[in-house]
């Protein structure tokens, strides 16, 4: 029993230095605000503006539209008192008509919208991944995560990430 104990002693001693010596190492970590990166990194701010450019006519037709189908429902709230039958019934018909194409040009510009942004994220998102990795090897980063719940500004590289992507897109 004594052998047992004192080879079981001898073995965690000498395993001891070992881990020590790891656990001393420090472990580099550094995390990236993803939602910043889409808020202030260069090519975020010059897809947002490209996205609103490209969708900027159909938002106008769309404002267009409401005013349109606003003036009409009031036209006919005003004077439906005053119209004869046929009347009233053509105008209501006319604003149902309006309506429903209204709201089929609003969903349609919503969808594109969403896909269009959608393309421009996943293509933002490769590029902070490269500049991450890159970062990540020129540091000697052990790890880097994105998306946390909460982590120390001390942790936080996404200013080196911003200004990686600024600089790839120069």
């Amino acid at each position: 029993m004594k052998t047992k104990f004192a080879t079981l002693l001898a073995v965690l001693s000498m395993a001891l230095p070992a881990s020590y010596t790891a656990a001393e190492e420090a472990v580099k970590i550094g995390y990236v605000d993803t939602q910043r990166i889409f808020r202030d990194a260069p090519v975020a701010v010059r897809a947002a503006k490209k996205i609103e450019t490209e969708f900027s006519r159909r938002d106008q037709e769309l404002q267009g539209m409401a005013k349109q189908l606003q003036s009409l429902q009031d036209t006919l709230e005003r004077n439906s008192v005053t119209m004869n039958e046929a009347d009233r019934r053509n105008k209501e018909r006319e604003l149902n008509d309006l309506s429903r194409e209204f709201q089929r040009k609003q969903r349609e510009f919503r969808e594109d919208l969403n896909l269009r942004q959608n393309e421009e994220h996943t293509a933002i998102i490769e590029k902070a991944n490269q500049a991450i990795i890159r970062l990540a090897e020129s540091e000697k980063f052990d790890l880097i995560v994105q998306d946390v719940v909460w982590a120390s500004p001390k942790l936080d590289i996404t200013e080196k990430i911003i200004k990686a992507l600024a600089a790839d897109s120069k």
